[in-house]
């Protein structure tokens, strides 16, 4: 069992002891900041509090209000216009197109310009038939001819220029490169090692001098500027340096101490004003409302609301059914009138051929476009739709 055990975790390393200028700074610098920050962070709580009942409750409804308008004035149409405008324009324009260039252009191709091309071709190979016999038959030989007769004038040319060539070599060869090879082994090599063994001592000369000129110069500058600048450092500002990397740190150590504290001071006092609020003006609202209000209401909905509601409801029933008894009524009147001044309907002519041919004649069904129910009031009946047989 004691294998399974997961291993333990290092120990934490151990702590810095700390000076007593440490904690001489920390806790007046504690204080002070603490002091300073504290009504920082509750103007900083109060405006979070307050931007996020901005966001929630004015600028997130503004922007979704904002977008929809956005939509409802660039979106929709452009894509209304895109979709039912410049969709069908460019689908008729591409038909057009087509039908204007592409079908004209095919029909030139395939009926004048390939049978133009067939005969150009055909054409162009008898001419190139005809150029390759001449060339065949009549260049060929006479270039081969010229050929032989340059290759030999060429070759008299070449014996010729070899010794030109030969006789102007050797003239140049006495006359200038053997003068020139006993002019720099004789006289310019000479100078020039004097020369250069003349250059090297005065660098050497030189090197010494810059020497010991430097040195002199590194001990004095030394001597008058680093070693005070080197005790500037350590002993002054060093500990300067030390002193203020501390008070910073235990300044920003203090503002973020002093800034986590002020949080739970300002959520503290938040919560007392909430509670206060809610005592003051929520609880007291709310017991007005589940106590007054809600029993009025519902005593209003019961006593006078759903009555006036049913009553309504009722009347346009009523209405709707007198309506409908007058219009029925209406149709009839009007049916009774056209039948007394013109006279009762033909019969279809389907019929008259069945009277004719013998055959047992059958009612036919006539649309008179007449209510078929029992219900309507009609003018030999004295109900109506309110009342019953």
């Amino acid at each position: 069992m004691d294998l399974q055990k997961p291993p333990s975790a290092p120990p934490p390393a151990p702590a810095r002891p700390e000076g007593c200028l440490v904690v001489a700074v920390r806790l007046p610098v504690r204080i002070v900041v603490l002091v300073l920050v504290v009504p920082v962070r509750m103007v900083w709580d109060a405006l979070v509090a307050t931007g996020r009942l901005l966001r929630d409750t004015v600028l997130r409804p503004l922007g979704r209000a904002l977008l929809w308008t956005g939509r409802a004035l660039f979106v929709w149409p452009l894509v209304g216009l895109w979709r039912y405008v410049l969709v069908p324009a460019g689908k008729a324009l591409g038909w057009l197109g087509h039908v204007l260039l592409v079908v004209p252009a095919r029909l030139l191709h395939r009926h004048v310009l390939t049978p133009l091309g067939h005969a150009v071709a055909l054409l162009a190979r008898g001419i190139g038939a005809g150029l390759a016999w001449v060339y065949a038959r009549v260049l060929r030989p006479v270039g081969h001819g010229l050929a032989w007769l340059l290759r030999g004038v060429g070759a008299v040319v070449a014996a010729v220029g070899l010794g030109v060539w030969t006789a102007v070599a050797w003239l140049a060869r006495c006359l200038c490169v053997v003068p020139a090879r006993l002019l720099y082994t004789w006289v310019l090599a000479p100078v020039g090692r004097a020369v250069a063994w003349c250059v090297r001592g005065l660098g050497r000369l030189l090197a010494l001098l810059v020497t010991g000129i430097g040195l002199a110069l590194y001990r004095t500058a030394r001597v008058l500027l680093v070693l005070p600048a080197l005790v500037l450092w350590r002993r002054v500002l060093a500990p300067a340096g030390r002193f203020l990397a501390l008070v910073a740190r235990e300044v920003g150590a203090a503002l973020g101490h002093a800034w986590r504290v002020a949080g739970r001071i300002s959520r503290a006092v938040g919560r007392v004003l909430r509670t206060l609020l809610r005592w003051i003006l929520v609880e007291p609202v709310r017991w007005v409302y589940r106590t007054v209000l809600t029993p009025v209401g519902h005593a209003l909905r019961a006593a006078v609301l759903r009555p006036v509601a049913a009553g309504l409801r009722t009347a346009g029933r009523i209405g709707r059914e007198a309506l409908v008894s007058a219009r029925d009524t209406a149709r009839q009147a009007r049916a009774e009138f056209r039948r007394m001044v013109f006279g009762a309907p033909r019969e279809p002519a389907a019929v008259d051929r069945q009277r004719a041919f013998g055959t047992p004649r059958e009612p036919a069904a006539v649309d008179r476009r007449e209510p078929a129910a029992h219900d309507t009031r009609t003018l030999g009946r004295s109900t109506t739709v309110l009342t019953k047989d």
